[in-house]
């Protein structure tokens, strides 16, 4: 293929993409390549090749998928839901159905969660008020923990 530059012709072959070597995605994504390297054998991101001592290579168009992986996570989503939600992506549909979906499905789980944590800290606030005439009580450790449903 011939290609015209300011300088005039030059041969150059079909254009492939760059190909960046795990350290590169590493540093441009912001994680660990032991992060790297899990999230491809949990199958979530996929090397383009190999070299031939066996080093990964990735296509540039991994980085914005590890971005997606990352904020998924930082909403809360499990490995598993990113999985489902990438394969319906990878599939060429547009996931978000399922993300509303999970996401609905984790504020359930968030408002079961506070619930729990507020009844925990009803608990600890009895033992806290009763902690002097506990602490008069025979225990091998602490009294206050050991006849906490007493």
């Amino acid at each position: 293929m011939k290609v015209i530059t300011l300088g005039g012709e030059s041969e150059m072959s079909d254009a492939q993409p760059e190909l960046l070597k795990i350290g590169q995605v590493s540093s441009q994504s912001q994680l660990p390549v032991k992060t790297i390297r899990f999230y491809e054998e949990r199958g979530l991101i996929q090397t383009a090749k190999r070299t031939s001592g066996g080093f990964r290579l990735f296509e540039s168009s991994v980085l914005p998928r590890l971005s997606f992986i990352r904020q998924s996570q930082a909403l809360g989503l499990s490995l598993n839901d990113i999985q489902d939600i990438l394969g319906i992506a990878d599939s060429g549909k547009r996931p978000c159905q399922n993300v509303r979906h999970k996401f609905q499905e984790k504020v359930l789980e968030i408002d079961a969660r506070i619930q729990q944590l507020q009844e925990l800290k009803r608990q600890l606030q009895i033992l806290i008020q009763e902690a002097d005439q506990r602490e008069k009580l025979n225990a091998d450790y602490c009294p206050i923990i050991e006849h906490a449903n007493d």
